[in-house]
């Protein structure tokens, strides 16, 4: 077993070298074709400089007498000028973390969390101090924060972050040279040259914002130091982790704390490759210290990523934002999992921490919700409570991300927008702000004139699609966050190039985390060449008509279609022209011959045999003689007759019927 084992370690390390000469060779050619030839001789020097004190320089200081600093200093001391220049391509999402994190700090500032205290930042191995001065370009960090302290073991890189800071001129930065686990904040001025004075000054403080940017990980007594800074955070502090990982989503199963685990599964080769590459560096990569660190504080956004800085030889990281695992920041309303209970289900309120109490008093037909339930489970184990509670709205309920009725829409939404005509819904229903309105979520457009026009008392949306109430959250969120200009590209659009900034510096605070990740990794829906529209199930359906349209020559036809200002003009145009090409044989056998318009369009398989049970039951063919499963296609094509010829002849789309405008053209008009 030793020998296989050392054998393995061999081979990685030699592939490990192999990708290093490789990556090399691709940072001397982009660094000397993208600039001149003195700083490609400098870019190359540096590059050669982090690599020999990384892989090749003896270390001294790894000895059980020497101690953790001593070790640091023999690993960065050679390359402590160097380190900003040669880290930028490998460290991977620290600006993004730097954004998410000020997102949630100007959220509280703009609700007063610090109208008579500026808050205190505690960068944990902050090294060159790259972090602070990186957060200056979304915060103005000397007068947003009263303090702020890089603290880093590494005499070296605490003289790099010193001098930086000098020449910005920020001094409201201390530079602390000491071990994580014993920092306190009482302490803090002593240890960055401060007096005796300023010592007493700040009894039991805490902080407002712990970071650890790719520290954790190097961090040997990792435990104590999570355990140690939870005690230095505030009740409604926040921490912000970027770092590098490995797991098998086997690791993550039944937790429902941890806010979603898209991309969060790493294959057993990258695993085993980067635990022995990154040993190198005495980088550890145990999937225990991400797991301890979900456990000891409450996720409020979690986000997997990938550096494709080798290509398909991607490094696995990974984004975190917790919070105080027993202070969900929605606290402020008192108890926020019973009053949430209670508008899931109507039911009278209870407090979950009382509930042995309250229920021995409660009526037996009390309804208890599955977000209630798993609250309750959580605390008696210690446990964090589900993502969803910490968020700073409480709009998005718990679900359980790994139930088969969730997990078989893969991730992937069916309607980028809703068919259905509003207008109908209000006449029909009439819904009044006395009224608790429960439907579909779908694209949430409907459900969101409701709100606007009508004002109901409340608005429960269900779908058993989580994706469909990705897309509705997001469209919220939007609303509270963003400027219309933006909200109009994104929405009205379909298509907005700076979507993901927009995402982590605005939109971040008011999402929750599950949907955070699902917009993260499809960020490039809204840059794509056919925008939201385009995309979900039903966009292939618009697809496959804008092909015919185009094949046929009819794409002008149907622009002047859509800018028609009589409803005469509008049925020559389609009568004449366009019924020809989407009433067409070759449509026709498309969707005759099997059920992929089914697909495309969205239809669910209830729905659909709701459709065929119809055309069956107006004597088209006979039922007894026939599957049902043959006519399928034909009550389809009877269904889009049947649907297509009135909107066309009946209804002016370009003023009156902004849904087929939206199909035909691809965005909505102003």
């Amino acid at each position: 077993m030793a020998s296989s084992l050392h054998a393995w370690e061999t081979q990685a390390l030699v592939a490990a070298f192999s990708v290093l000469l490789i990556a090399a060779g691709i940072f001397t050619t982009l660094f000397w074709k993208s600039k001149g030839l003195a700083s490609s001789l400098n870019a190359v020097s540096n590059f050669c400089r982090f690599f020999y004190a990384s892989f090749l320089k003896p270390h001294t200081g790894d000895g059980h007498t020497s101690g953790q600093q001593a070790a640091l200093e023999s690993f960065y001391k050679a390359q402590a000028d160097v380190y900003d220049a040669t880290r930028g391509k490998l460290l991977c999402g620290r600006k993004d973390m730097l954004g998410l994190v000020a997102a949630q700090l100007k959220y509280k500032a703009e609700r007063g969390a610090w109208t008579y205290k500026k808050p205190v930042w505690v960068d944990v191995g902050g090294g060159t101090g790259w972090n602070i001065e990186a957060m200056g370009k979304v915060l103005d960090v000397p007068t947003f924060f009263a303090d702020v302290y890089l603290i880093d073991l590494s005499p070296s890189l605490c003289q790099v972050a010193r001098k930086r800071f000098a020449r910005l001129g920020w001094t409201n930065v201390k530079v602390v040279c000491q071990d994580a686990r014993s920092f306190r904040l009482d302490h803090a001025e002593v240890k960055a040259g401060g007096s005796e004075r300023e010592k007493s000054a700040t009894p039991d403080a805490q902080a407002d914002l712990i970071t650890f940017s790719y520290s954790l990980s190097m961090i040997p007594d990792y435990y104590s130091v999570v355990d140690s800074l939870s005690s230095l955070l505030g009740p409604s502090g926040l921490v912000g982790v970027v770092d590098f990982y490995v797991q098998s989503v086997v690791e993550t199963t039944g937790r429902n704390y941890i806010g979603g685990s898209i991309q969060r599964h790493v294959n057993w080769v990258s695993r085993n490759f980067w635990r022995a590459w990154f040993e190198l560096d005495r980088v550890g990569l145990e999937g225990a210290k991400r797991d301890y660190l979900e456990y000891r504080f409450g996720t409020l956004k979690s986000v997997d990523e990938r550096n494709y800085l080798f290509g398909g030889l991607c490094i696995p990281y990974y984004i975190f934002l917790g919070v105080a695992k027993l202070s969900p920041s929605a606290s402020r309303d008192g108890d926020p999992i019973g009053r949430l209970d209670a508008a899931c289900t109507e039911s009278p309120y209870l407090s979950p921490r009382q509930h042995r109490l309250d229920m021995s008093h409660a009526a037996d037909t009390f309804v208890r919700s599955k977000a209630y339930d798993s609250a309750i489970i959580n605390l008696s184990a210690n446990l964090p409570l589900p993502s969803t509670f910490y968020q700073n709205h409480t709009w998005r309920i718990y679900y359980d991300e790994h139930q088969p009725q969730h997990t078989r829409f893969n991730n992937k939404y069916i309607y980028a927008f809703t068919w259905e005509d509003s207008r109908v819904d209000q006449r029909l229903l009439r819904i009044c702000p006395d009224d608790v309105v429960l439907c579909i979520s779908s694209a949430g457009d409907n459900l969101l004139d409701y709100l606007i026009s009508s004002n109901p008392k409340r608005i429960h949306a269900v779908d058993l699609n989580p994706s469909q109430n990705h897309l509705l959250e997001l469209k919220i969120a939007a609303f509270q966050s963003l400027p219309y200009s933006d909200f109009w590209r994104l929405f009205g659009e379909g298509k907005h190039s700076a979507f993901r900034e927009l995402l982590i510096n605005k939109i971040s605070p008011h999402i929750s985390s599950q949907a955070f990740q699902f917009w993260w990794s499809n960020a490039s829906v809204f840059a794509s060449s056919g925008g939201l529209f385009e995309t979900g199930g039903s966009g292939h359906a618009i697809k496959l008509v804008r092909w015919l349209f185009w094949i046929s020559g009819l794409t002008p036809t149907v622009k002047r279609l859509c800018e028609a200002k009589t409803l005469n003009e509008q049925r020559e145009l389609w009568l004449l022209q366009i019924r020809r090409v989407l009433m067409s044989r070759v449509l026709h056998w498309i969707v005759i011959g099997g059920n992929f318009l089914w697909k495309a369009a969205g239809v669910p398989p209830a729905q659909r045999a709701m459709i065929v049970s119809d055309h069956l039951e107006n004597g088209v063919l006979n039922p007894f003689s026939i599957n049902l499963n043959d006519n399928s296609g034909e009550a389809m094509w009877e269904y889009i007759e049947n649907t297509l010829g009135p909107v066309a002849q009946e209804t002016l789309i370009s003023d009156d019927n902004f849904y087929y405008l939206l199909a035909l053209q691809g965005k909505y008009s102003r």
